[in-house]
């Protein structure tokens, strides 16, 4: 185990204690500045060149972009510096208080992804600039958990960072090359109350989204049969009917409903095709019917990711981690790398398992391996010959 260990988790113990929750509930959100401060002020004591990046017009919201070294190409070490909401009365301690227990590191945010920062601040603390062929880029993006709005604001950027990328999301050591997409949205009809007794008297909101949901079952058929990857274990698109609000008595046709839909896109599907043929769906459905439809996106959209199986970065990953590179159910940043001109894997020391959730953690087994593959990917990328 690394000498620097106790280094290693007071950094994580002090980043943990910092709030930086993101929510698209205005009631949960928080800003990452102080996140953002404490990284920016450590990779500068180490030599880096630091800037910090406002994410749109939200002056509270973040991104940081540290750089040891000269050059182009190079390596791109991203994380996220938000976390998701959680319920405080279902921890066994303060989440935001580091927690070491069973050879466990425990807190908010410990796996996903906190704990990426203090080993990247580790590997970087022990190079020479003066070796460095290609620089060594760090990430620090705001809102990850809630609406990509770091990562989007970066890509928009139009910079040209490293031409290698590594996401330390919790995959358990396993490099990961593709994962599905996702868009959520909300589907909100509005018809006309009345007596139960005379139909002529409203328009049911409720039986319109009776047809919405038969129409957008028939086009998950289609979508199924039409899209389909075998890398993955769900190897076909999925719609997912949420949620459903209408009505409020027996005898009142109902004058409003809700339906909440979230899809999970495979790579080659188009986020905006797919929310523009949901949108026709939706609408055909209820052509004639006299409702007024209003859809709102719940999450714009991510789209899915999907690296080279053969590139630089996927192959050198497998050979230091041991294990092939494989599929994840959940989304990333990494969609915006690879459209910032990045070859982009998947790796962290986490486990998606404990994420976003009560008595989350990070195993103190995993900071050993994961600083020998950082070490190993920046003398490959960075300092060879």
């Amino acid at each position: 185990m690394t000498n620097n260990l106790p280094k290693i988790i007071d950094c994580l113990a002090e980043l943990v204690a910092i709030p930086s929750v993101s929510s698209v509930d205005p009631a949960y959100d928080q800003s990452n500045r102080q996140a953002v401060d404490l990284l920016a002020n450590r990779f500068e004591d180490i030599g880096c060149t630091v800037e910090i990046l406002p994410v749109s017009e939200q002056p509270e919201k973040l991104n940081l972009i540290a750089c040891l070294g000269e050059g182009e190409e190079g390596l791109v070490l991203s994380g996220h510096t938000d976390t998701v909401p959680f319920d405080e009365h279902a921890w066994e301690q303060d989440p935001l208080r580091l927690v070491e227990k069973d050879n466990r590191l425990y807190g908010l945010g410990a796996s996903d992804m906190k704990c990426f920062f203090p080993l990247v601040l580790e590997i970087m603390g022990r190079l020479d600039p003066k070796k460095l062929e290609h620089p060594v880029f760090v990430l620090g993006t705001a809102d990850e958990e809630s609406t990509m709005a770091g990562a989007i604001a970066l890509a928009n950027t139009g910079k040209k960072l490293g031409r290698h990328a590594l996401i330390g999301e919790p995959t358990g050591l396993k490099p990961v090359h593709i994962h599905k997409g996702i868009l959520m949205a909300s589907i909100k009809l509005t018809g006309r109350s009345g007596h139960s007794s005379d139909p002529s008297l409203g328009n049911s909101a409720l039986e319109g989204m009776h047809a919405v949901i038969s129409s957008l079952l028939e086009w998950r058929e289609e979508l199924q049969t039409c899209y389909t990857n075998h890398l993955f274990n769900i190897p076909v698109p999925t719609l997912n009917l949420g949620s459903i609000h209408g009505g409020d008595n027996a005898n009142r046709i109902c004058a409003s409903c809700e339906l909440t839909i979230d899809i999970r896109l495979l790579p080659e599907m188009e986020v905006e095709l797919i929310h523009n043929n949901l949108h026709k769906r939706v609408a055909g459905a209820i052509d004639g019917s006299g409702l007024d439809l209003k859809m709102d996106p719940l999450f714009a959209g991510l789209p899915g990711m999907q690296t080279d199986v053969n590139a630089e970065i996927i192959k050198v990953t497998e050979k230091l981690s041991g294990q092939k590179s494989g599929t994840i159910a959940f989304g990333t940043e990494g969609p915006y790398l690879n459209s910032m001109g990045m070859e982009t894997v998947i790796l962290g020391p986490g486990d998606i398992d404990v994420a976003h959730q009560a008595n989350e953690y990070v195993s103190i087994d995993r900071i050993q391996p994961m600083l020998d593959i950082l070490e190993q990917l920046v003398d490959h990328f960075c300092i060879r010959g």
